[in-house]
């Protein structure tokens, strides 16, 4: 994965696209009128909610270059084409821990898309990069900062949609 490329799933992709559709929209109004209002109350020079409004302004069009350049960079996650008994972006991979005996799943996707709450873990995270390229039913020990992980991969599925 080159440092400039973003891979992603068509979901991920379609979230991101409808984050800078909201900020280049919504928000810019939302911070327009806040702007308006600010300006109609006098002095600009000692005025903390126009220099708040003008600070949610730069942080705004900071948050659409950013994603902009995300998706102008993204590559989608073709899951016709991508192994299916190997675990690697867009795999739902289901994991028997050998120390505990039981099984989480973890859906590997890129730094973006990472959500450790919905269990989309990042493939340059720990647990990802360990993960990453390996096969069904192979033996994995990956070594976490709280000390070593040792799974059994059970399960290696692509998601639909992804």
């Amino acid at each position: 994965m080159g440092a400039s490329e973003n891979y992603l799933t068509h979901e991920g992709y379609e979230k991101l696209r409808q984050e800078l559709e909201y900020l280049k929209n919504a928000k810019r109004r939302e911070i327009a009128k806040t702007l308006e209002h600010a300006r109609s109350l006098g002095d600009l020079r000692e005025n903390a909610e126009y220099d708040s409004a003008k600070e949610a302004q730069a942080h705004n069009e900071k948050k659409i270059a950013e994603l902009e350049h995300k998706l102008s960079n993204a590559k989608l996650i073709d899951n016709e084409n991508i192994s299916k008994d190997e675990a690697r972006v867009g795999a739902s991979v289901t994991l028997k821990d050998l120390d505990s005996g039981e099984e989480i799943v973890y859906t590997l996707v890129s730094e973006l898309e990472a959500d450790f709450a919905s269990n989309k873990i990042s493939i340059t995270s720990p647990v990802g990069k360990g993960l990453l390229g390996r096969k069904l039913n192979e033996t994995v020990a990956i070594k976490i900062p709280a000390g070593v992980l040792k799974y059994k991969i059970i399960k290696i599925e692509r998601i639909l949609g992804f």
